[in-house]
């Protein structure tokens, strides 16, 4: 997409450059016709000047009848022509002086007149005075060439300016658009999740509009980011009452049957009764926690946090749901790590991936957990497994709300999207890679804190 300010150059500058080529052309052409006009005086002059010198003069002589050169031969400017003769009849006449340039203009009828001489255009002017008739001329091209030379002179400072104009209207449109810019650099600088309505700035009455468009947009879009979390939210603690009295049935039958035991198909339904409220059960926290840290009070000004007392508070909760204790092991440099994230979101984070990993994992399998120091001041927590694993492509689509490997696959699809957004809130970032000979690799990373 083009920039606004290169567009107005083009069409502002563009209207310049055509109406000044109209104009330099108009002055041109007139140019060149008071220029011919100038120089067929200077030819008109210089015959008169000559004739009434030779006027002047005391009467030569007659020249003998085959007398075959001048009286006298000048040296003149090259490309201009004079010749002076002397009449005697209506027929005869004799050159008594010229220029050494001259083209021979003996037969040039008066007045003024175009000839060629020599493949040479000439432009003549002949005046007659008594016995006395002189002819003057200047060669055409030569008229050009001082024409072009006019030109020049006068283009060079027209193509300066012009350059100079376009310089100057480039910065000028620059200035101009300089409260659009702010504006732009205003909404640049936001956080996303930051719908609050513009600060209130001078701007030009042409841009008021565009300010009270904006402003307007974004309190409706916080109205409906806030419906939607409200939603959330309700919808969540609503289904909780359900969910609890299913579960109180569900203990209630089991109660009921006593030392009689179940027939084998109700024992399956039971079974797959409790598995199905405990998955809903953590389908509703994690939309619940999703709500809270998508809020505008999700996540408060960063806090130092200790990486090692965050990854052991995620290791016992993710062990204690999972009921397999001693499973995940926990690799940290001896130094203590402090990073710039909550406590309580850091340890969340991380259950969320020990959960997916042993969820994952085989029952005498281990999950490693490491945080370590890395590149640009960052504290990288890796969760290592060995189960089925990813491909790269569904490593890219994990981090997607509600998406899971297969529809009948465990879990609510939430898990991953959730430590993807406390990455995002913390400044950090979450990658997924497979791992050389099965499992998955899950690192998060999360800026130190500074000292």
């Amino acid at each position: 997409m083009k920039s606004l300010r290169r567009r107005l150059l083009v069409i502002i500058g563009g209207s310049l450059l055509v109406l000044w080529s109209l104009v330099a052309a108009w002055m041109l052409a007139d140019l060149r016709s008071e220029l011919r006009a100038a120089l067929d005086d200077r030819l008109a002059a210089s015959a008169r000047m000559v004739a009434g010198l030779t006027l002047q003069f005391p009467q030569s002589p007659a020249p003998a009848a085959n007398a075959a050169q001048p009286l006298m031969d000048v040296v003149g400017r090259d490309g201009v022509a004079c010749e002076v003769s002397l009449l005697r009849g209506e027929v005869s006449r004799h050159t008594i002086a010229r220029t050494a340039s001259s083209p021979g203009l003996a037969d040039v009828p008066s007045g003024y007149s175009t000839r060629v001489f020599g493949g040479k255009v000439w432009r003549t002017y002949v005046l007659q005075q008594g016995n006395i008739r002189v002819a003057t001329a200047d060669r055409v091209d030569m008229r050009e060439l001082l024409l072009r030379d006019v030109a020049l002179a006068a283009g060079v400072p027209f193509a300066v300016a012009l350059s100079g104009s376009l310089l100057m209207l480039w910065f000028g449109i620059g200035g101009g658009l300089a409260p659009l810019e702010r504006v732009r650099k205003l909404l640049e600088q936001r956080r996303p999740e930051d719908n609050t309505p513009l600060a209130r700035m001078a701007v030009p009455r042409e841009l008021a509009p565009l300010v009270g468009t904006i402003t307007h947009l974004l309190e409706r879009v916080r109205g409906a980011i806030a419906r939607e979390r409200r939603f959330t939210d309700d919808a969540a603690h609503e289904l909780r009452t359900p969910l609890t009295a299913i579960k109180t049935h569900l203990q209630v039958l089991r109660l009921a049957a006593g030392p009689c035991p179940l027939p084998q198909p109700a024992q399956e339904a039971l079974s797959s009764a409790d598995d199905g409220v405990l998955r809903m059960e953590r389908t509703l926290e994690q939309l619940l926690q999703l709500a809270r840290l998508e809020g505008p009070d999700g996540f408060g000004a960063a806090m130092a946090c200790d990486a090692g007392d965050a990854a052991r508070e995620a290791i016992r909760d993710a062990e204690a749901a999972h009921g397999r204790p001693g499973q995940v092991r926990l690799e940290q440099p001896h130094a203590p790590l402090a990073v710039a994230a909550p406590c309580g979101l850091l340890a969340a984070a991380l259950r969320n991936l020990l959960d997916n990993a042993l969820r994952a994992s085989p029952m005498a399998s281990s999950v490693t957990l490491r945080a370590e120091l890395g590149a640009s001041e960052r504290v990288v927590f890796s969760v290592l497994d060995r189960g089925p694993g990813l491909t790269r492509d569904e490593c890219a689509q994990a981090v997607q709300r509600f998406w899971r490997r297969s529809p009948a696959g465990r879990g609510s699809g939430l898990g991953l999207s959730i430590v993807a957004t406390i990455a995002e809130r913390c400044g950090g970032t979450l990658a997924l890679r497979p791992r050389d000979g099965g499992g998955l690799a899950a690192e998060l990373s999360i800026p130190q804190a500074s000292r």
